[in-house]
């Protein structure tokens, strides 16, 4: 009966992980047909690719057969990940709620990808906030912040100004930064852009998705020690995972570095 239950249970986890592996491929395959821009969605084909290996791992009684000293350490460093892992993502999702400060001086809207028909859908997530902000706060200005990659057709800031002019805001609420290629630099670079008519009483607001403000609100912070506030905008559901796994791996980068 033994034999029995323990062959199930070898099936059923290999199914699982079998059925694992294939929803990572696929999911890869979704995130590259998006064309978003980056070669990001390989990290799903990797995770399937672990899944794959650890099923033969497992299956192999390479475990088993292991020195105990190295089962400890393995043991201890997919813990340590593991709890990094959450506790990182929980700084992630803290930023989701944010809140919302009328009547700021200037609002930075960061950039993502551009493409020939308009903003990508990341990036009308955060013009339609912003556009819903400025409406609110009628003497807010905004900085359309972003450069162009070797995949867009023009400057993000171009896209993103020709957006909200066809949305109704007035030009002369859109200041252009057109050089940045990152968040750090998107921030750095759009306030050096206004910094002879800014003061310490000056007010900033940093629009961008839900799964992105807590980095560049710590980013913000760390360029200029002093606190920008959060405006969220949303994202889609479906891309989420996607995004707060490479935002786990940014923000370590971040800390790490800067």
């Amino acid at each position: 009966i033994k034999r029995k239950d323990g062959f199930l249970k070898l099936i059923i986890f290999n199914v699982l992980f079998y059925i694992l592996g294939i929803l990572f491929v696929i999911y890869g395959l979704i995130i590259k047909f998006v064309a978003s821009g980056t070669r990001f969605y390989l990290i799903w084909f990797l995770i399937a690719l672990l899944s794959f290996c650890f099923q033969i791992f497992i299956n192999k009684n390479i475990y088993k057969k292991m020195p105990k000293s190295l089962k400890n350490t393995l043991i201890v460093f997919l813990s340590f990940f593991l709890i990094l892992f959450i506790v990182v993502e929980m700084f992630i999702f803290s930023g989701f709620k944010q809140t919302e400060i009328d009547n700021l001086d200037y609002i930075i809207i960061l950039g993502a990808q551009v493409k020939e028909d308009g903003p990508s859908v990341v990036l009308r997530y955060r013009l339609d906030k912003a556009i819903e902000y400025l409406n609110n706060n009628p003497e807010t200005k905004c900085i359309v912040s972003g450069g162009q990659g070797s995949n867009e057709p023009f400057p993000e800031a171009l896209g993103m100004k020709n957006y909200l002019l066809k949305k109704g805001i007035l030009e002369q609420r859109i200041i252009v930064e057109d050089q940045s290629k990152n968040t750090e630099e998107n921030i750095l670079f759009s306030v050096r852009l206004i910094r002879n008519d800014i003061d310490n009483k000056t007010t900033f607001g940093i629009v961008t998705n839900n799964f992105h403000i807590f980095r560049a609100k710590q980013i913000a912070k760390n360029i200029f020690g002093k606190e920008m506030y959060g405006i969220v905008a949303d994202s889609t559901l479906l891309y989420l995972p996607n995004n707060m796994l490479r935002e786990f791996l940014a923000l370590i980068k971040f800390w790490i570095f800067k």
